[in-house]
């Protein structure tokens, strides 16, 4: 078993070096057909596009990955969906009502 996950481990690893390389060479080509005749600045290697995706990363905080930040609203949704009263669910879904326009609630999706 422990090999297995050092296995998957190294094949995630692998995955990870291979996309960033392709989107280095991405970012490198149009940079260089875009860039030098555009704007008048020099054509860059693979290396400087490497750096560039990185720092465009801790700029700008691209390339989000799953589902984990995204999806988190509607955990904390449901938990707050089980703590209610059903008379708080009623007035809460007469507020959606108002505020949306009408829908019928799925209650097992919340």
């Amino acid at each position: 078993m422990r090999g297995n996950r050092i296995a998957r481990g190294l094949r995630f690893v692998a995955f990870g070096a291979a996309a960033a390389m392709v989107a280095s060479a991405v970012v490198m080509t149009l940079w260089n057909w875009v860039i030098p005749v555009t704007f008048g600045l020099p054509a860059i290697t693979f290396w400087r596009a490497l750096g560039l995706l990185a720092l465009s990363r801790i700029l700008l905080g691209g390339f989000h990955g799953g589902m984990g930040r995204r999806m988190h609203w509607r955990h904390r949704m449901r938990e707050r969906w089980e703590q209610m009263t059903p008379e708080q669910r009623a007035q809460f879904m007469e507020g959606m009502q108002h505020r949306c326009g009408r829908f019928e609630p799925d209650a097992t999706r919340i």
